[in-house]
């Protein structure tokens, strides 16, 4: 279905490739998951498949691709259309009209495909991704999951042989993102569609996978087997870590696997003490006292109060829509707030000039591009530490710890999303102010990208900054929160130690949870430390 012969693609200015004579075959029918660290080339690869890579992107592809017996180089994107599907990572970005039923049709109307031809497949794609019941609603009231799943039907109309998606999963909470897997999956089994999923959060795809494309970073493509290719790969979900620690062999791929053969494991483990990773709140860095924000008649928090210590790492988790980010916005100032009051270091920073307010509460958005304004990495990363006062080269080097190798002459926009997150994340945290808002601050980096961002916040926690990061990423709160809160309409349902909230829900436990449940271990790394 998918074929690549010696393919090397190399854009302008470039010093090296990013594929470099890559032949691969993604069979008919199969569920293919892509995945390497960040801008080790995925979405050049997905774009390869359907034309944009080299049509759009410009740059210099040789060799050949075939997709469904087509030649890429000889047919431009538009003419792919009806063969090669595309759903991006932000799927708001990419509608064009108003409502459910209106999108799903759009794609028919550009194929000129018969109207009463574009009724019977709407009505048929509504029923296959389970979402009959929205066909009348506006695309902006849905939420993250029922998005994805419209972004997915508008595609599917078109009946392409090939669905090709960027990140589906990584602006959703753990909830939804299931419901997104179980729509993909059913259009590989029961359509026999060939999808091809590119993931950072290989932890959630893994197991549906029929073949996994590694690309390490040198401009080869590794495929094969998910269990094969992630027994020796350099990046891997938490699973296939713990399987790799305990010797299992071969790799287990989903927590039900992974519990039948853990019982020697546990067994050592139940032996040795879990640590509870408490911590002990001296003071106040930021104290929220009974916020409401209210969008016209709709209610988005609803009387929160959150107080956090100097050096306090707190997660805010919920399903999307439940208020995170209207919460975050309301404590930095620059968002609407109806009542409550915020206090950091005595002063409310909604009171303060923006500027003034940056320094105190420093806020990284879900969308970080919005905060690049300069045409180089190395002009965003200077004016930044001229506009936060400190030393010359302060972002520069946070940008090397969470993505190495960025030539500083680049244009943002030329980055791949994991990269421009990690420059916006460099340009917040230079300033470091005693408060830093993080939403959905791991989105599009890999699993040592997300290690080293780790890193950065113990090292801004040991200094007494405190900080809040409203994510749906389970893995990354095990291994760097003090404390989970968790909203749900608005509200605060539930606030405690990470590893007592975590472990108790059954949809915010990582994989280390659920395999060694009922002992209380969050990470490899708590089991490894304990084993050894």
């Amino acid at each position: 279905m998918i074929e690549f012969s010696r393919v090397t693609v190399t854009y302008p200015d470039a010093l090296r490739p990013v594929l470099s004579d890559v032949s691969l075959l993604v069979e008919e029918g199969e569920l293919c998951l892509v995945a390497g660290p960040t801008g080790s080339g995925k979405s050049t690869l997905l774009g390869a498949i359907n034309g944009l890579v080299p049509h759009f992107t410009g740059g210099r592809l040789t060799g050949r691709v075939l997709v469904s017996g087509h030649d890429t180089a000889l047919f431009p994107p538009r003419e792919l259309a009806s063969v090669v599907g595309v759903v991006g990572q932000d799927p708001l970005a990419g509608f064009v009209t108003d409502t459910v039923e209106e999108e799903l049709a759009y794609a028919m109307e550009q194929l000129a495909v018969p109207p009463d031809v574009m009724r019977k497949r709407v009505e048929e794609t509504l029923d296959l991704l389970g979402i009959a019941e929205l066909r009348n609603r506006p695309l902006r009231t849905l939420s993250g999951g029922q998005q994805q799943r419209v972004a997915i039907g508008s595609v599917l109309t078109a009946h392409p042989s090939v669905v090709v998606l960027d990140e589906p999963t990584s602006a959703l909470d753990p909830t939804a993102a299931e419901d997104v897997l179980a729509a993909i999956t059913r259009l590989v089994h029961d359509l026999g569609t060939t999808v091809v999923v590119a993931e950072h959060r290989m932890e959630r795809v893994a197991q549906y996978a029929d073949r996994l494309l590694y690309l390490p970073g040198d401009g080869s493509v590794r495929s094969g087997p998910p269990a094969e290719i992630l027994a020796t790969s350099s990046i891997a979900p938490p699973i296939a870590e713990l399987g790799r620690l305990a010797g299992w062999s071969p790799l287990p791929l989903s927590v039900r696997d992974a519990r039948r053969v853990a019982g020697p494991l546990r067994s050592r483990l139940a032996e040795l003490s879990v640590g509870e990773g408490s911590f002990s709140v001296t003071g106040s860095a930021l104290d929220v006292r009974g916020v409401v924000v209210r969008y016209g008649d709709v209610p988005a928090v609803r009387g929160v109060d959150l107080r956090v210590g100097p050096g306090e790492v707190v997660a805010l988790m919920g399903r999307n829509g439940s208020g995170k980010s209207s919460l975050l916005w309301a404590v930095q100032g620059s968002g609407p707030r109806s009542a409550g009051k915020v206090d950091v270091g005595g002063v409310d920073p909604a009171s303060l000039k923006p500027r003034v307010a940056r320094q105190r509460v420093g806020l990284v958005p879900q969308t970080p591009a919005d905060l690049l304004y300069l045409d180089s990495v190395g002009a965003e990363c200077a004016q930044a530490d001229a506009e936060s006062e400190v030393p010359p080269g302060t972002a520069r080097a946070l940008l090397d710890r969470l993505a190495p190798g960025i030539a500083g002459e680049v244009h943002p926009g030329d980055l791949s999303e994991g990269q421009r997150l990690a420059l916006v994340l460099a340009v917040q945290l230079a300033s470091a102010p005693p408060v830093v808002l993080l939403d959905e601050p791991t989105r599009g980096l890999d699993y040592h990208a997300k290690r080293r961002f780790a890193a950065i916040l113990r090292e801004l926690s040991a200094e007494g900054r405190a900080v809040v990061l409203a994510t749906h990423d389970v893995e990354f709160v095990a291994t760097v929160a003090d404390r989970v809160v968790v909203l749900a309409e608005g509200e605060v349902v539930a606030d405690g130690p990470t590893k007592e909230v975590v472990v108790a829900s059954p949809a915010f436990a990582p994989q280390v949870a659920k395999i060694l449940a009922p002992q209380r271990w969050l990470t490899v790394d708590e089991v490894a430390a304990a084993l050894a």
